[in-house]
Parts: structure tokens; C-alpha cells; sequence
């Protein structure tokens, strides 16, 4: 294993893998209303293929990786890629994110497959908003029981990724960071993005900064390091809370000079970036009986290719793929 770094020397040691483009949601700031056209089946990287890609990028340096969706849950026979990519000596960190609504028929046998560790999305403890939100009548209290099922078995830290919108969810920021003293939650507030075709507007944008703020009615926030994990978040806790604040600014404050990832998508493509459409496709060669040596030239070239920073501030949002086929 040599370690890959990009052409501004950033560590890249993370793959984010998404495992499929299909979603029980429908979220407002993820998808169009009547949602996205679907891939077929046969465009879809099987586990197999994703576990080879994974190799190959674990032999040049690769070491954590999150599978995503899409919602992942809904991919059939997930546990079997997670007891695969487990067997890979050099990856010492698997974790997955989830809107939540299988993780209780599930968490025992990912944990048992090797998963370590969830980030739950949830945007609202409410029902009505949930529904709202989502687009879909599922039960939020599905979701809260998946969270604590996980806790349950070993999946920790649960970390609640909530994405904050003016005039929708921003009244709900104290319920949250509450849940972090009183029972133990990791919280992790995410600056709205504007990916071309949600629901969203500019106007629902709040930025940390402002959020900051607001908790201050609950008490002084004091940095600390997260228990885990080496992502873009910045990590808070209040006096005597043993659950933690997480912030990613992904506008307001850009964290692309740490960036350390690769994205790998469900149809097979390679991307530098989330927000820059460059992508390598490797389905294809793969199919082809690429050798090892030869995937590797492409991650590394892939790798090569990542941008300085992305363009979010100059008002660019990439148009090519919705967020659900990228991974988030």
C-alpha cells in the first residue's frame, strides 16, 4: 500500500460508494417531486464489481468506506457486500448512511456482516413535517426506532445528519441540540445545498453562523474531537452533554482544502468531486476484465483529476446527475 495523494497533496484515503439510485423518500431537497428516471438494473454495479473496485482502491490507500444510495437499505442482499468489503484486510472503517426506515429490520445483521457505524438522516422530530419533508407517509417513529436499534447492537455513534431549512425545520434546532444532552445524540447541522430541480429556494438557505447563535439559549458550545471518523464536520458538545454538535458548511465555509474522498457511483463512474461533473467510468472496463493494474491507473487518475475546490459560490450546482445517484 503507497498512499494516494492529489495534486495539492491531500490525503485521499475515503470511498464513498453508492449502491443504488432508488429512494422510499422523496425529499424536498433531493429529489424532484415525482422524482427521478431510475436506471436499469443491468446499469447497476453488482456487489462483485463493487468489491473489486474497492480492492483496488484499498491496495493504493483506501482505508475507510460509507456505502450510500439512494436509500442503501432498499438494495437487496446488502449485508453480503458489507461481509465482503469486511474481508478486506486494509479497510478498517465501514459505515453506511440510511434515511432509517429498514435500519430496525436490519441493524443486527449489518453489524454482524461488519457494518460499524450509521448516520441516520433526519430532518424533523414531527410527523406531519416528516411527511412534509419526506413526501411520503411513512412513520417518523419508524425511524426513531431504527436509530435506537442501531444504538443497540453496537452501530455507534448513531450520528443524525440534519439538513437545515428556514421557515421549515429551523424551529425545531433547540429539539435537537436538547437531544444531544439529554440523550446522548450525535447531531450533525448541514448548510442547505440547491442541487437543479428540488423544491428548495435560496431563501430557506441558513447559514452555521446563524445557528450558532441560536444555541447559545442552551449554553456555551465547547469544541471537542468526534468520537470517529475524519469527515468535514466541526464538532461542538455543551458542558455536561455526552452527546455531541456537529456543523458542515459546505457554503457558507467550504472544507475542500481536507477533502479526502472519492465518490463511486451506482452505475459505475468515478468522481473527484460532488459538485464538479469529471467522472471515470470503470463499470465498463471492468466488465471488459480490466486487470488490477489497470483499475488502479484509473483511480489514480481519478484522483489526479479532483479540483482545487468546488464552485458553489460562484452560484454553479453540477445539472448531470441528481444527488441520489452520486451518493450525497
Amino acid at each position: 500500500m503507497t498512499g494516494l495523494s492529489d495534486s495539492f497533496q491531500r490525503p485521499i484515503n475515503y470511498l464513498r460508494i453508492s449502491v443504488t439510485d432508488r429512494c422510499n423518500l422523496r425529499c424536498i431537497y433531493c429529489m424532484p417531486s415525482d422524482g427521478v428516471s431510475l436506471m436499469s438494473h443491468g446499469d447497476i454495479l453488482t456487489y462483485e464489481e463493487i468489491y473489486t473496485a474497492a480492492l483496488a482502491a484499498a491496495e493504493l490507500g483506501i482505508d475507510k468506506v460509507r456505502l450510500t444510495g439512494g436509500e442503501p437499505l432498499v438494495r437487496s442482499g446488502l449485508p453480503k457486500l458489507i461481509q465482503m468489503l469486511a474481508h478486506i484486510d486494509t479497510i478498517n472503517d465501514i459505515s453506511l448512511t440510511t434515511n432509517g426506515l429498514l435500519l430496525s429490520r436490519y441493524a443486527a445483521e449489518l453489524k454482524q456482516a461488519g457494518l460499524q457505524r450509521v448516520n441516520v438522516s433526519l430532518d424533523t422530530l414531527k410527523q406531519d413535517k416528516f411527511e412534509f419533508i419526506t413526501r411520503r407517509h411513512n412513520n417518523l417513529s419508524d425511524v426513531l426506532e431504527g436509530i435506537e436499534t442501531a444504538r443497540s447492537v453496537g452501530l455507534n455513534p448513531v450520528k443524525i445528519n440534519t439538513v437545515v431549512m428556514a421557515g421549515i425545520n429551523d424551529d425545531e434546532l433547540l429539539d435537537f441540540a436538547a437531544k444531544t444532552i439529554d440523550e446522548e445524540w450525535h447531531v450533525r447541522f448541514i448548510e442547505l445545498m440547491l442541487p437543479v430541480g428540488v423544491s428548495t429556494t435560496a431563501s430557506q438557505f441558513i447559514s452555521v453562523s446563524n445557528m450558532r447563535k441560536r444555541f447559545k439559549l442552551l449554553g456555551e458550545l465547547e469544541s471537542c474531537l468526534p468520537s470517529v471518523g475524519n469527515g468535514p464536520a466541526k464538532y461542538f458538545r455543551f458542558p455536561q452533554a455526552r452527546g455531541t454538535i456537529g456543523f458542515i458548511t459546505p457554503v457558507s465555509e467550504h472544507f475542500c482544502f481536507g477533502c479526502n474522498r472519492l465518490r463511486l457511483t451506482s452505475d459505475g463512474k468515478l468522481r473527484p468531486c460532488l459538485l464538479a461533473e469529471d467522472e471515470i467510468d470503470l463499470r465498463q472496463p471492468l466488465r471488459s476484465g480490466i486487470s488490477s493494474n489497470g483499475l488502479k491507473q484509473l483511480i489514480e487518475e481519478a484522483v489526479a483529476r479532483k479540483p482545487l475546490h468546488h464552485r458553489l459560490d460562484e452560484g454553479y450546482m453540477p445539472k448531470d446527475r441528481p444527488f441520489t445517484q452520486v451518493g450525497g
